[in-house]
């Protein structure tokens, strides 16, 4: 593949989206999702990025479908990874309470034999494989592995030093399968090559799916030619693991670029690949992020950050290209979020779409059918969050003091925004709409009651005390 070397805001003129009349393929498509890690809403070209050079995703949104409302199921890690994975709502699941997962003991996992993505899709007669960051749970209970996935390599923790491999532990973590393996290398390369090798070994007549997960620009900020910085935070971790690997003292604009720049590589040598093995046309590709962006991140024009439900901290870049079924140079503004590309993929694989939370995209994006209704709910121990066509209301579960007792309320915190015109979310309407406001949060106070509770900070402090070494 051969990819512009231009500045990355550059995009040819795109089209708002339409099916095309052919409608479905008959093929069932490989399928490649790529997930980067604490990647912002705007640090790729093809969604505003100021300072960043990202030809090969600027490239797979012109020759596909990029999505200006795609969401991320959760504002942290690993709630994202288990929404994707299972096709539900993290809070369905023990595990997906952890916002991000930290605890390391048996009870702390996607459970083996719980239907997940891979599995179906493996049932289906697809060849699967994850490479790159699980967070998902710990070994000896739990692995990619143990969902469906046939091969793995990558790093089980949230977080991983790109040089030396260790985890916020300060222990090594980097597997093969299950087994422990030493590699040198940058770690967004060493996964970018593992994807690529993935993909050059697949049979023509077999369907694949292909799981890439990036840690990049995920913390601690080391670009490729930082070397130096990987032995400083490696050292530190012998004094205290966590807060080396956080990084608080390092990082700036240029070593974030050179990370995402890092990441956009990565993205070129596995597109690179499915077009040198002929599979680029009847492979759908997906490219997107586990939640909104971090430190470095650039987010105009939304307020909010990783790990709040405002939407710089779940509007994500939302890329998907599939020559074979949808028209290149397209872009939509319809919502959609991470359980909705589950449902979607498992509908073209001709996979059960029961117990999903997701809605599938295929009768929009394939058969000419008017986009997708239904409300994106999310839920955090702190926050929740309705989104329903052009309004989405913002729920702060405590009450902040100084703010209800300037206007004498009591409760919870909530806001109505118009998303179509203030995604800044600073013009409060509930007042204006108290209606729509009423049934919207009687919609979440439904879907919160419907999930699991979560554990007190005395349990999750026990549990996180109790994890083994």
């Amino acid at each position: 593949m051969t990819l512009p070397d231009r500045r990355a805001s550059w995009l040819p003129e795109e089209q708002l989206f339409t099916a095309r009349p052919e409608g479905r393929p008959r093929r069932r498509p490989n399928v490649v999702v790529i997930l980067a890690d604490d990647l912002g809403w705007g640090d790729v070209g093809c969604y505003g990025s100021l300072h960043h050079r990202t030809p090969a995703i600027d490239v797979l949104a012109a020759e596909g479908l990029r999505l200006t409302h795609g969401y991320a199921a959760s504002a942290t890690c690993s709630p994202t990874r288990i929404a994707l994975y299972t096709g539900r709502y993290p809070g369905r699941l023990p595990v997906g309470l952890q916002e991000p997962v930290v605890v390391r003991d048996a009870r702390t996992g996607i459970p083996p034999g719980h239907p997940t993505l891979p599995s179906l899709l493996r049932d289906s007669g697809y060849r699967t494989a994850m490479v790159g960051k699980w967070h998902c749970g710990w070994l000896p209970w739990y692995s990619p592995l143990r969902i469906g996935f046939e091969e793995f390599f990558g790093n089980l923790d949230g977080a991983l030093d790109y040089f030396s491999h260790l985890d916020t532990l300060g222990q090594p973590d980097l597997y093969e399968g299950e087994t422990p393996v030493e590699e040198l290398g940058y770690y967004t390369d060493l996964v970018a090559e593992r994807a690529a090798d993935f993909i050059r070994r697949q049979d023509r007549e077999s369907p694949f799916y292909l799981q890439v997960n990036f840690t990049a620009p995920h913390w601690p900020w080391e670009g490729p030619d930082d070397q130096a910085t990987s032995d400083r935070v490696t050292a530190a971790m012998k004094e205290d693991p966590l807060t080396a690997m956080f990084h608080f003292d390092g990082g700036s604009l240029d070593t974030y670029r050179a990370m995402v720049e890092a990441l956009d590589h990565g993205v070129g040598a596995v597109l690179e690949a499915l077009q040198a093995t002929g599979a680029e046309d009847d492979t759908i590709v997906v490219f997107t992020s586990d939640n909104g962006g971090e430190r470095y991140s650039f987010l105009w024009p939304f307020l909010g950050e990783k790990g709040d439900l405002l939407e710089g901290g779940i509007r994500v870049p939302f890329i998907v290209r599939w020559p074979a079924g949808i028209a290149a140079g397209q872009v939509s503004d319809v919502p959609v979020v991470t359980t909705d590309l589950t449902a979607t993929i498992l509908d073209l694989a001709g996979a059960s779409l029961s117990g999903l939370d997701g809605r599938t995209l295929v009768p929009w994006l394939l058969n000419g059918a008017g986009p997708p209704t239904g409300d994106l709910l999310w839920r955090t121990r702190e926050q929740g969050a309705v989104r329903r066509g052009r309004y989405k209301l913002l729920v702060d579960r405590q009450a902040r003091p100084l703010w209800h007792g300037l206007f004498g309320k009591r409760g919870p915190r909530v806001r109505l925004f118009d998303l179509a015109v203030d995604g800044r979310e600073t013009a409060d309407l509930a007042a204006d709409h108290p209606d729509l406001t009423a049934e919207l949060l009687a919609v979440w106070q439904a879907f919160d009651a419907a999930l699991l509770p979560y554990p007190s900070a005395r349990e999750l402090v026990g549990a996180t005390a109790s994890r083994p070494d």
